[in-house]
């Protein structure tokens, strides 16, 4: 597309679309032209197709994407960057496109996230227009009993990869936990559960079936739908919408730079083929061990023990599983 052209005498003018300047632009050049339209960088779409919006974290872009390209498609649409990812100044930015919106996709995000108004039902009353249908955070721990996503906003992520393992947290906090496969079960079932409870309270269009039908091939990390999902959730949105369920696979993957371990024994115990395998993680399509990834991130660990304290804490439920126990249940 074109990029428009803002008068050189008055930097801080608005584009045409009352898109106005913001610090992202010149922090990152290369990412706000990804962004071109949601910045201003671009033209908006100029047809008369109803608009969409896909507003959540990193999964939004893909399933926008699948639901621009179905076949038949009705609608226009601007890719948003994720919600974690926006800032202050760029709520304008978000609201202008909410405003002309048809149709809005969000994740049930809890109202003043980041201290800013991109919740669930903020982002529905910016869109008093458009009919919002609400979709769920795909997250699933079968395929990775041992993986625990945590962020801290002061030490950041660990190194290498920014999971961590349960196993190693826990031997940064001066114990062991047991490499039983049989563990993975109960955290398959645990996580399931969770993930139909969050789905109901938010009336989210449900996944949790569609992660357990897509077997080995469903994640490629805890957090990171692969495909099958990602395509089975976008025809679960369009039929939510009334539309035909005509999303298809493009043949490229999404959510495609992290790519987990996978136990052979792991997927022997949920019943799938131990041949999807994995024993190293892949980043960027390069292998990394797995046991590289332990050592940096144990050093990492024990330096940090407020962030192992507070992992141990957050994730109890998880490491109770792991360890044979009930949530909740008392350590021998």
């Amino acid at each position: 597309m074109t990029p428009v052209t803002r008068d050189p005498s008055d930097p801080a003018a608005p584009a045409p679309d009352g898109a106005r300047p913001v610090a992202a632009i010149d922090a990152d050049p290369d990412r706000a032209r990804h962004y071109g339209q949601f910045y201003g960088l671009d033209p908006l779409p100029g047809d008369d197709r109803p608009l969409f919006v896909v507003h959540g974290n990193c999964q939004a872009e893909s399933l926008r994407q699948l639901l621009q390209q179905a076949p038949g498609s009705p609608w226009s649409s601007v890719r948003i960057p994720p919600v974690h990812e926006l800032a202050a100044d760029e709520i304008s930015l978000l609201q202008r496109l909410l405003e002309r919106a048809d149709v809005v996709l969000t994740q049930p995000i809890a109202d003043d996230y980041g201290g800013m108004p991109l919740g669930a039902a903020q982002v529905a009353e910016a869109a008093s227009s458009a009919r919002t249908v609400v979709w769920p955070v795909v997250f699933y721990a079968g395929l990775h009993p041992w993986q625990i996503v945590h962020h801290d906003a002061e030490a950041g992520d660990p190194p290498l990869v920014p999971y961590h393992d349960a196993r190693t947290v826990l031997r940064a906090a001066g114990s062991e936990l047991a490499t039983d496969a049989r563990a993975a079960a109960a955290v398959s079932s645990w996580s399931v559960d969770e993930l139909r409870r969050r789905e109901k309270a938010a009336g989210a269009v449900p996944v949790s079936d569609l992660v357990l039908s897509a077997g080995a091939g469903a994640m490629r990390t805890i957090n990171h739908p692969a495909n099958p999902v990602l395509v089975a959730l976008a025809r679960r949105l369009q039929e939510a919408l009334g539309l035909p369920a005509t999303a298809v696979d493009p043949g490229r993957r999404f959510l495609d730079v992290l790519h987990a371990p996978v136990s052979a024994d792991v997927l022997v115990e949920l019943g799938l083929d131990p041949a999807a395998a994995r024993e190293d993680w892949l980043v960027s399509g390069e292998a990394v061990p797995a046991d590289e990834v332990a050592r940096a991130q144990l050093a990492w660990l024990v330096d940090r023990p407020r962030v192992v304290a507070d992992i141990v804490r957050r994730h109890r439920a998880q490491l109770d599983l792991l360890a044979g126990r009930a949530p909740g249940a008392p350590s021998r």
